[in-house]
């Protein structure tokens, strides 16, 4: 599998080499050559969660090795998919950077083998687990997104149209796919959610038990439920969206790494070291 990991990882170096060499001299080759590397990156990637899956009986999220490679896997496969769907070739500049720096942390990181038991074998976590780490993926990119209209939108408002200017999409490109990562992120872990309570009631008992890591998935999700609801009531778009959507980048970096790692509970089980 470590060779699996290394040819992810450079695959994913090269890609972000790719797209900030489209970056500075905004040739179109360079982007595509980007988002080839990635495709291929990412089929590596996959590679070795299946292997990993084969080897262990269970979705390799028995440690935050595995979890963080998860993680990062399907931010890639998201960023594919958004890319393909809205053609917003700059997110790459996020994507790709953010992909290459967990990978590179999961490669520093000891690979703990977690006793296998009944909680890593159920095929609620399969659903639980992909659903809301694919959910969490899209927030991410919604987060570059909104960064990347607050760069523009500034440079338009100050009338400075300096380097970013002339490499930024407009405004309305940026904020459709901003809500379409968060449409798809909102879906998702609604799902997530519905599949969790279902897994727990099937491993603990019960749906719910007031573990930190549920309690802090509930914030997240009233979180972009406030958002998408004030979107479409009020019209909550552009700056107020990208805004709230880094805001959310954070929340979500605290309720999946920090609340592991801060405080115990039950999903303790999936970061060990």
């Amino acid at each position: 599998m470590e060779i699996l990991i290394i040819l992810t990882i450079l695959a994913y170096m090269l890609t972000t080499a790719a797209y900030f060499a489209y970056l500075f001299l905004q040739k179109n080759d360079l982007q595509r050559i980007g988002y080839f590397i990635l495709m291929v990156g990412a089929l590596f990637h996959t590679a070795t969660i299946i292997t990993g899956f084969s080897k262990s009986g269970h979705l390799p999220v028995s440690d935050l090795r595995e979890t963080l490679s998860l993680a990062a896997w399907a931010i890639a496969v998201m960023f594919l998919v958004i890319q393909h769907k809205y053609n917003l070739k700059i997110l790459g500049i996020f994507a790709a950077p953010l992909v290459t720096l967990i990978m590179i942390v999961v490669s520093l990181l000891p690979s703990a083998q977690a006793e296998v038991s009944k909680i890593f074998k159920n095929f609620w976590l399969i659903s639980h687990v992909l659903a809301i780490f694919i959910g969490e993926a899209s927030f991410a990119l919604a987060g570059g997104v909104g960064a990347l209209y607050l760069i523009q939108e500034n440079a338009i408002k100050t009338k400075k149209h300096r380097f970013f200017f002339k490499r930024l999409p407009s405004l309305d490109l940026l904020d459709i796919t901003g809500y379409a990562c968060i449409v798809v992120g909102f879906t998702r872990l609604t799902l997530g959610l519905i599949t969790g309570f279902v897994y727990a009631h099937s491993i603990w008992g019960r749906f719910w038990s007031w573990d930190p890591k549920e309690v802090w998935s509930g914030i997240t999700w009233i979180f972009y439920a406030i958002l998408l609801h004030e979107r479409l009531t009020v019209g909550w778009r552009g700056r107020k969206s990208a805004i709230m959507a880094i805001i959310g980048f954070g929340v979500l970096i605290f309720t999946f790494l920090g609340v592991n790692l801060l405080l115990e509970g039950h999903h303790g089980e999936f970061t060990r070291f």
